[in-house]
């Protein structure tokens, strides 16, 4: 993580631009004001149209206090920690109740807030070093008597043949079985049909070249990235070839 979002809530104008000024100044981690509010209600339109990493919240403003702010905010999907920035040291044992990061006194000095932003780095990396690791797709490939699981993402293109496709991946060619059509269906965000006998990934597609094939004569043909190989394109899929380059 190179820089924090910050989000700074405070009714006093003078205020926010004091925490700008010293939050310009901090470094490792460094932090970025993405945006300000006045009162609660402001910083909940903030929070409900983006993300950020952490809130620095006054607690005495007009309408709900920032210790009411917390608690709502908790509810949000991913919400912010929350460093409170107040001139009361009198709720601190409420602020670290709501899990609150830190709890900053008026006047705030350069250290003490860079500290307030480090724990809040080490309480962000330790979340994301709990968060499950996404499922990886695959395709499950059985030849000569083994089973393997083939990345989906390293697939580049998936072609019939007679009664079996081939499945290519820059390393190799394995032999998969099923349908081509059903797994056009299955992983339409992977793979564009270039052909009635051959889809390849989207992603791999790098050029659309002229082609003289000996039995389909002049047409068009796909390059794929970390393939010398050429696939066919047929006209009735040279359009949506076409569109996917373009795009």
């Amino acid at each position: 993580m190179t820089q924090l979002k910050v989000l700074l809530v405070d009714d006093e104008p003078l205020a926010r631009a004091r925490l700008r000024t010293l939050l310009a100044d901090c470094s490792a981690p460094a932090a970025s004001v993405e945006a300000e509010a006045a009162d609660a209600v402001q910083a909940m339109q903030w929070l409900q149209r983006q993300t950020f990493d952490v809130a620095l919240i006054d607690i005495h403003m007009p309408g709900a206090d920032g210790l009411t702010l917390t608690r709502t905010l908790r509810a949000l999907p991913a919400p912010p920690a929350v460093v409170f920035v107040t001139a009361h040291a009198e709720h601190a044992l409420q602020a670290f109740e709501l899990e609150a990061v830190d709890y900053l006194t008026k006047p705030v000095r350069l250290e003490r807030l860079q500290s307030a932003l480090q724990k809040v780095q080490k309480v962000l990396q330790a979340q994301r070093a709990t968060l499950p690791e996404p499922v990886q797709e695959v395709l499950i490939v059985q030849e000569r008597g083994r089973t393997e699981r083939v990345p989906l993402v390293e697939v580049l293109y998936l072609k019939a043949e007679l009664k079996y496709i081939t499945l290519r991946t820059q390393a190799r060619s394995y032999i998969l079985e099923g349908s081509l059509s059903e797994l056009e269906a299955r992983y339409p965000q992977h793979f564009v049909r270039i052909h009635r006998n051959a889809l390849v990934a989207r992603r791999a597609v790098r050029a659309l070249e002229r082609q003289d094939d000996a039995q389909e004569g002049e047409g068009w043909a796909v390059r794929l990235n970390g393939l010398d190989e050429l696939l066919l394109v047929s006209r009735r899929q040279l359009a949506a070839v076409r569109e996917l380059i373009a795009s």
